[in-house]
């Protein structure tokens, strides 16, 4: 056993020593079986929310009718949820009841996928009674159960089961992707909130282009936002390399893929509900996209667009290009990091500076003037010191 896990053994041990049985359950046992990094771990016990409150002294409730309450203990934080099992489920995406429970392979049984259904008490030994262990060693994603049932409680389950293949690179089991494959049409009753997380993380592993291909081949995408009667231009995005693209970067390659219209950007990331933020920051990404196409980088565009935002629009240039092992992007990093500023802040002059200079009020013209300052300290025209701006000025003005 390791971390994080062992700095949770005292709380499992507090719930036993307390008369109840305590478990690390989930993806944690299963990124540790696979010998992933692991962020968190998550607890279950036979406690009822009352009871585990009842043990530990600083709790919050953070999803109690769920039976899940938070821990803090020793300056960590644990969710620890009862034992539970699920009645009939409602519009397939919630129970419409939960009973607390205090038997561990009845709440195991509840579970998505055998390799997500394995228990680990607090000396590392193994519960496993769906045999998820020999799934994680034949790299095989199955449901806990029939997959219709599994997927009929559940719909979301389904992008689950394609967002793990693109993760951990398993095949899906038969009768598990023909369930998907009958059943797609259920995910029309998924919030896209959840679809969204999902197809993030689908986005972001090692194995996004072999889960792409399979959303296609299984009507997945016509139940997400703005890919209905998209199949030709999703299979235009497979095309290219994509290994080597952020999640990010796979947004914008896919708004490029679609050719939405500039106006329309917005409507359609907003439709997948992404935050804004990161909406802005796949529209600028496009911006500079399209001007790379025209032409090559400026001193004045690296500059506006930002490390991080070049970086990106490069690299997916370079991509849709097809060009491999290219320097562009090292060349394109040392003209920028040479950039005598990055941030218009980083300039030795203020607008309050060229009214006093100039013994004018302000207007327009102070924003075109430092716009011009601006150019001239990036293409070494002035040295960005306010002595040497007031100087450079005075004499285009003279002049």
């Amino acid at each position: 056993m390791k971390e994080p896990f062992l700095a949770a053994v005292p709380v499992l041990k507090k719930l036993e020593s307390a008369g109840f049985e305590a478990y690390f359950v989930g993806g944690s046992v299963r990124d540790f079986l696979l010998n992933k990094e692991i962020n968190d771990v998550d607890i279950a016990t036979s406690a009822t929310p009352e009871e585990v409150k009842r043990i530990f002294s600083k709790t919050v409730d953070i999803g109690i009718e769920h039976g899940t309450v938070l821990v803090l203990y020793q300056n960590q934080s644990y969710e620890i949820t009862t034992f539970r099992s699920e009645a009939e489920y409602e519009d397939y995406r919630r129970p419409k009841e939960v009973s607390f429970i205090r038997n561990l392979i009845e709440d195991l049984q509840r579970r998505d996928f055998t390799m997500n259904a394995i228990a680990m008490d607090k000396d590392g030994s193994l519960i496993d009674p769906f045999n998820g262990q020999i799934s994680i060693d034949n790299q095989i994603i199955q449901t806990v159960g029939k997959a219709a049932d599994r997927f009929q409680e559940d719909a979301l389950r389904m992008m689950r089961a394609v967002r793990f293949l693109s993760q951990l690179s398993f095949t899906i089991e038969k009768e598990t992707l023909n369930a998907l494959k009958d059943l797609v049409h259920l995910l029309s009753n998924i919030a896209v909130e959840r679809k969204q997380t999902e197809f993030d993380k689908l986005l972001s592993g090692v194995n996004r282009k072999q889960a792409l291909e399979l959303i296609l081949q299984t009507n997945i995408y016509s139940y997400l936002p703005g890919l209905s009667n998209q199949e030709d231009r999703i299979k235009l995005m497979l095309k290219y390399k994509l290994e080597r693209l952020t999640t990010r970067e796979m947004w914008a390659l896919l708004v490029y893929c679609l050719k939405i219209e500039k106006k329309a950007v917005e409507g359609f990331l907003r439709g997948w509900r992404i935050p804004l933020k990161e909406i802005r920051e796949i529209q600028v990404i496009l911006h500079y996209l399209d001007k790379r196409f025209k032409t090559s980088w400026s001193l004045y565009d690296l500059y506006t667009a930002t490390k991080e935002i070049f970086v990106s629009s490069e690299i997916l240039y370079l991509v849709i290009k097809g060009i491999e092992n290219n320097n562009s992007i090292q060349h394109f990093l040392q003209m920028y990091e040479q950039l005598p500023i990055k941030d218009r802040s980083e300039m030795d002059v203020s607008g309050n500076d060229l009214m006093d200079w100039f013994n004018k009020s302000g207007g327009p013209w102070v924003k075109e003037l430092l716009f011009k300052v601006e150019q001239a300290i990036l293409e070494g025209n002035v040295v960005n010191n306010k002595k040497n701006i007031k100087e450079w000025l005075m004499e285009c003005n003279h002049n």
